[in-house]
């Protein structure tokens, strides 16, 4: 492999057929949980990844992805796309420089994009298209609707273009809003964030019994599964396998994988790794065959030892199957009231929360015809480890009965399953 370039070190070659894989190439000097971050940004631009090729020497990274887009009405910013993947890329002259930084994220600028207007179904999930596409990421959420039917909208957002300081990125931002909201806009303002991003972080905190039902690390039981996932989704599942062999190479562990497909399956499969400081000197992400995925996998410790001790073994494997069995979590539980739509996921060690998880959630429910009372984001803590929880309020006004456990499971599948991508 040899010593790319700012200009080579991401390459992506459009496909020349409709349908076809795009081809995203990553040469660069190798670093901890690189391959993880790739892919989290992938996800992140709304793409799928088919296949894949990884291989380490230690010092030299060469990645091969192939994508397509998962959504319809996906805008593909390829120039956006490359950027962000150079950023998380070390140089040439800056690889001892990044082994030796801290892993401690910098510090961001968050903004808040407040708007007053007229409520409609869809309305959340319409302004968070328009977020993603101009690629500004929320951070947490205040969504609150009045009682003579207008919603106040606060979100606290970050701009992965570090433009929106300047004032033809705010206009541009604004604008794109105003065309969305139309004439049921009362007020749409951009500023920087102060003192009330802290206060709207601090959420009303879970129930016990509902914080021990979304965040345990169990395998689900059949039961809870009827709830989550389709007959047939659950068939798939059960015949996911995780493997470790010792016996194909001296000096790395081979790790195999077979489990259903979802959106996401590479990130979460990566991440779970960079979270255990494991390295990968090789990789293979097979195409789907009959809706399953094989992962061939060779790694070894932080220190370039084999894994060997069967507990580590055994940990490992078992935190890799939660992730393929259930990376997301989805629940409908009565808060006071009213019926609330809990959605979790797991945050990286590095801070970072999944991408696209709002996205998914707003869309499911706008496809059902289902207004949200109000929402909200927060970060908890549970099963050691930090968890992105996003807190839907169902409006009762909507075709379904959301006492009934039939509409329930209904709701929850739904949005499980565009979550997943299936």
């Amino acid at each position: 492999m040899r010593a790319p370039g700012s200009d080579d070190a991401v390459v992506i070659e459009k496909s020349k057929k409709a349908g076809e894989a795009h081809v995203i190439t990553v040469n660069c000097p190798d670093r901890s949980g690189l391959g993880c971050d790739v892919c989290r940004i992938i996800l992140d631009f709304g793409l799928y990844i088919t296949k894949g090729d990884v291989t380490t020497d230690g010092v030299w990274c060469y990645i091969v992805l192939w994508v397509v887009p998962h959504y319809d009405s996906l805008i593909l910013r390829w120039s956006h796309l490359k950027n962000q993947l150079v950023s998380v890329c070390p140089s040439c002259s800056t690889y001892f420089v990044f082994n030796l930084m801290s892993s401690c994220p910098a510090s961001t600028t968050v903004y808040l994009f407040k708007f007053f207007c007229s409520d409609r179904k869809g309305l959340l999930h319409d302004v968070t298209k328009v977020l993603t596409e101009l690629e500004l990421s929320i951070q947490t959420v205040k969504v609150t609707t009045t009682p003579d039917g207008r919603v106040l909208d606060l979100f606290f957002i970050i701009d992965n273009m570090d433009l929106l300081h300047t004032k033809k990125r705010q206009d541009e931002t604004l604008e794109q809003f105003r065309s969305v909201l139309g004439e049921s806009c009362i007020s749409c303002e951009l500023q920087l964030a102060g003192p009330e991003y802290e206060y709207h972080q601090n959420i009303p905190s879970l129930s016990p019994t509902v914080a021990e039902k979304l965040f345990t690390s169990d395998q689900l039981t059949d039961e809870d599964n009827r709830v989550q996932v389709l007959n047939d989704d659950m068939r798939k599942l059960k015949n996911s396998t995780v493997t470790v062999d010792n016996s194909l190479s001296p000096a790395h562990t081979l790790l195999q994988i077979r489990c259903v497909d979802h959106r996401g399956l590479l990130y979460d499969t990566l991440r779970t790794l960079k979270d255990f400081d494991i390295k990968i000197s090789y990789g293979r992400f097979s195409l789907q065959t009959q809706g399953h995925r094989d992962l061939e996998l060779f790694i070894q410790l932080k220190d370039g030892n084999k894994i060997v001790d069967p507990d580590k073994q055994n940990l490992l494997c078992s935190c890799l199957k939660v992730e393929m069995l259930h990376p997301l979590r989805v629940m409908i539980t009565n808060r006071g009231p009213d019926t609330e739509l809990l959605v979790a996921n797991p945050v990286e060690l590095s801070g970072k929360g999944r991408p696209r998880v709002f996205y998914d959630a707003t869309l499911s429910l706008k496809l059902l015809g289902i207004c949200i009372f109000s929402a909200e984001i927060g970060r908890y803590t549970a099963n050691d480890r930090e968890w992105e929880v996003y807190r839907f309020l169902l409006d009762e006004s909507c075709l379904f009965q959301l006492g009934s456990p039939t509409a329930r499971n209904e709701i929850t599948n739904k949005v499980r399953r565009t979550l997943m991508g299936w």
